[in-house]
């Protein structure tokens, strides 16, 4: 047929471009030995380490005081502690100082700041010192007049060593190889090229001492390394086991909350549904009544089944249900109406939609207050104000003093629905006066501000 054979051409071609491998950058790379790939990374090790931001500003860190010596000195002696680094770089610098001024063969003037320069440079500029000692060796040498020790004089050997020492300590234990391998290289190929002019050479004794010293510096490294990886460890296992306990205690609340609270609950639904059919023609005001009390208590029982999913575990997600807001409040006074309390309800300034969690908070205080009057003052009337102001959401809920307190006995309560309520309203950074009023009753203002949203938010 006529569109076969392009039909054929075009999946040829797109066999052939999806068959093409894409390139590799490291190709070419790993093609190579392993000792190739061993010198390539030795080469890169030195050039980060030793050439790369070789002169960068780094100052030397004040030491803490909070160690077991240091945190028993006085408040002004402490203070002076946290520079002891500084001062033993300092001291060093001196000793280095005495060792150069007793060199015999050159001008002194010139030989002292040379050999004490690379000594302070280490407290700002670490590789930069070891590099300039390793220039100053052979300048002091030639200096010296050819009499004396070769390649280092005693200056420039207490010098050398010393850079060494401090720039380990602020580097890392690889740096440090490569200086002690940087200084013995010197060290042979200064005796090979000149070692037959002079007398006496130094460059066993500096590759010896320095490598004790530099050995310790890396033992200290691992050492300090492998404390810190222990306390950080240390600290991840006090906090899984934090963590693992509350847990336990949360399952411990959860379940004793349930045994308590769902089983009594429950009780007084199915009594609540029972109880029409135990008496004959019960009035329409008695079954509203216990339909009241069932709706209620099968309302309490989701409410807790959602805060025991919450308590039992820490990943729980909350089902998608509507959370209440002030729009369901006809519903709650009509729930409180039923209950026996006599409520009016007053809305000022202009109803607008307010945040979820303003609007979840002022239902829930809203209806503690109200559960606190049927509670405490059984029999008397109550009022909830509303307030929609420009910076947020005003609340005021009283109620009159019961009507006979001395018949009427109210209910005890713990105070943990004032408390509630304050911690609802402290999250949302609001205000909150509760109180006795002078006729004897009980008021709750709240404030809830609510920020100002602009045209750009909206």
């Amino acid at each position: 047929m006529p569109g076969r054979p392009s039909t054929v051409l075009y999946v040829t071609e797109t066999t052939q471009t999806q068959q093409t491998p894409p390139r590799d950058p490291y190709a070419a790379y790993k093609a190579r030995s392993p000792e190739f790939r061993l010198a390539a990374d030795a080469l890169r090790g030195l050039r980060q380490d030793l050439f790369h931001d070789a002169f960068a500003y780094r100052p030397l860190s004040r030491m803490g005081v909070d160690g077991p010596v240091t945190r028993r000195l006085p408040g002004r002696l402490r203070e002076y502690a946290a520079w002891t680094p500084h001062a033993l770089i300092a001291v060093a610098a001196l000793f280095t100082l005495a060792l150069a001024g007793v060199d015999t063969g050159g001008p002194p003037l010139l030989l002292v700041p040379l050999c004490v320069l690379p000594v302070l440079l280490t407290m700002v500029r670490p590789v930069g010192a070891f590099w300039l000692s390793m220039a100053i060796a052979p300048v002091t040498g030639m200096m010296s007049g050819g009499w004396g020790d070769w390649p280092w004089t005693p200056g420039s050997f207490a010098c050398h060593l010393t850079v060494l020492t401090v720039v380990a300590v602020r580097t890392r234990p690889r740096t440090a190889g490569w200086m002690w391998a940087l200084t013995a290289a010197y060290g042979l190929l200064a005796e090979a090229g000149f070692g037959s002019d002079y007398f006496g050479s130094n460059t066993a004794p500096m590759l010896v001492f320095s490598a004790m010293v530099l050995l310790c510096v890396a033992v200290w490294h691992t050492r300090r390394q492998a404390k810190q990886e222990v306390t950080a460890q240390q600290t991840v296992t006090a906090q899984e086991r934090s963590r693992r306990t509350l847990l336990e205690e949360r399952t411990t609340i959860a379940r004793e909350l349930h045994d308590v609270v769902a089983h009594h609950m429950s009780v007084v639904a199915i009594q609540a549904e029972a109880a029409p059919y135990r008496v004959e023609n019960p009035p329409p005001e008695l079954e509203r009544a216990f339909v009241t009390i069932r709706e209620n208590a099968v309302a309490a029982l989701t409410e807790l089944r959602r805060v025991l999913g919450v308590v039992r575990a820490e990943d729980y997600e909350a089902p998608d249900a509507p959370q209440p807001t002030l729009a369901d409040l006809d519903a709650l006074l009509a729930n409180v109406r039923d209950a026996g309390l006599r409520v009016d309800k007053t809305v000022t300034g202009a109803v607008r939609e307010l945040p979820q969690g303003v609007e979840l908070s002022a239902y829930r205080i809203v209806q503690e207050a109200l559960s606190n009057t049927l509670r405490h003052a059984p029999g008397a009337s109550a009022r909830v104000e509303i307030g929609y102001v420009l910076g947020g959401l005003g609340l005021r809920i009283v109620n009159d003093p019961p009507p006979a307190p001395a018949l009427v006995k109210p209910s005890p309560g713990a105070g943990h629905g004032i408390t509630g309520m304050r911690e609802r309203v402290s999250m949302l950074n609001g205000e909150m006066t509760a109180g006795s009023t002078a006729d004897g009753g009980y008021e709750v203002a709240v404030f809830l501000p609510v920020p100002a949203t602009s045209e750009g938010d909206a």
